[in-house]
């Protein structure tokens, strides 16, 4: 049997010293750096679309928009990641002693890809509900015409909506805003 070589386990500070001279943007998870593949232009164009859409609605608003270039600390699962859209009220609450990195989204969207879909619906969902401040989640397909929306009502309860009539309205219930299905895929071809 041939001996697999084992996986380098990375401190919470070489992490952030190796992500500041970094080309590519990469998760840390309990010690392992994960990096972060490449988008497609589908998987930018949803994440631009909605991140226009929330910049007009929630405009003189006490939020701030990010997208995917923002740095996550989630500390209960030692986990750094990078959503690809996240909505954060101001103040922001940065992590102790750090000034890129921030602690309180209320609402974050992840466009899914055939790679990580099973990581945001589980082991990420799981880690943001740990977050305090974490109130609504939209997964939106890239692929096809089909986002899933969860709402925090109450401490560990969860409502899930799904969505696939491109006439119907995804209202979000952490912050005032409502986009159509459709017009999230405005510009999207989808492959046949």
């Amino acid at each position: 049997m041939i001996a697999q070589p084992e996986t380098k386990r990375y401190t919470l500070d070489e992490y952030l010293e190796l992500e500041i001279t970094s080309e590519t943007r990469n998760e840390y998870c309990d010690g392992e750096i994960i990096p972060m593949t490449g988008g497609t232009p589908e998987h930018n164009e949803i994440a631009s679309i909605l991140n226009a859409a929330l910049r007009v609605s929630l405009k003189g608003k006490p939020y701030s928009i990010f997208v995917a270039d923002q740095r996550l600390w989630i500390p209960e699962r030692k986990l750094y990641t990078y959503p690809d859209v996240m909505v954060v009220p101001r103040p922001l609450e940065r992590q102790q002693g750090r000034t890129d990195t921030i602690t309180n989204p209320v609402m974050i969207a992840e466009v899914l890809s055939k790679s990580t879909k099973s990581y945001d619906r589980d082991e990420k969902f799981s880690a943001y509900r740990t977050i305090f401040t974490f109130q609504e989640y939209l997964l939106i397909d890239q692929y096809t015409a089909h986002v899933e929306q969860y709402s925090k009502t109450d401490s560990h309860k969860w409502i899930f909506t799904e969505y696939d009539d491109p006439e119907s309205y995804i209202s979000l219930s952490s912050i005032p805003f409502e986009i159509r299905l459709a017009d999230i895929y405005e510009s999207v071809e989808f492959e046949p």
